[in-house]
């Protein structure tokens, strides 16, 4: 159905931690850490980050592609749901901190998404306003197109992007990812972005 080996739901509750400049390895974490970057710490969300998320949620330009802002009961629903798909998956949005300060600076992970009757995975990334334009949405990204190649084996991964959003287009397109066609989900048009796994 994803076309990914899932990790095991005990491994997602303990986390794992890979580190992108040694790719070739995955090694156990104490903490919730998924991944680790040049600048960058992915984590397991948490109920307590919902205040951070908040930061994100109720900025109507951070939303303006979504179909509105947030109140924090939808940010607990966004939790919630985020803590759901780890249970079930293994995967889901993640935490993303600078690793210097520990700072919030947003979201990014693999997601489940139903397209056409068939579940894809997707990458997904929000950031804080703030911190836009400083290359986080991309090195993020791109370590989560690192661990759904390498550690998961997805034979394909997707973004789904409203049309108008050229921001986000142009992070897919960093991944290496190519427009396939727009389809209506969410009540409007997005578009579909996709990378192919070149070793599976």
């Amino acid at each position: 159905m994803f076309g990914c080996n899932l990790m095991s739901i005990r491994d997602a509750d303990r986390g794992m931690m890979i580190n992108r400049k040694k790719s070739s390895g995955l090694g156990k974490c104490r903490m919730t850490v998924v991944m680790k970057t040049e600048r960058l710490r992915i984590r397991l969300m948490k109920w307590g980050d919902h205040a951070n998320i908040m930061k994100i949620f109720s900025d109507p330009i951070a939303m303006r592609y979504y179909p509105s802002t947030k109140n924090e009961e939808e940010a607990n629903f966004w939790i919630n749901w985020t803590l759901d798909n780890y249970r079930k998956f293994g995967v889901g949005l993640w935490v993303v901190e600078a690793s210097s300060t520990g700072e919030f600076l947003g979201m990014c992970g693999l997601v489940p998404q139903k397209i056409d009757g068939t579940v894809r995975m997707e990458i997904g990334y929000l950031f804080v306003r703030k911190h836009w334009g400083q290359g986080y949405a991309t090195e993020a990204a791109l370590a989560c197109k690192d661990y759904g190649f390498d550690y998961l084996k997805c034979q394909e991964l997707i973004s789904l992007i409203d049309p108008d959003n050229r921001p986000s287009i142009k992070v897919a397109r960093r991944l290496g990812m190519d427009y396939i066609k727009t389809i209506r989900k969410w009540n409007k048009a997005i578009a579909i972005y996709q990378v192919w796994n070149r070793e599976a």
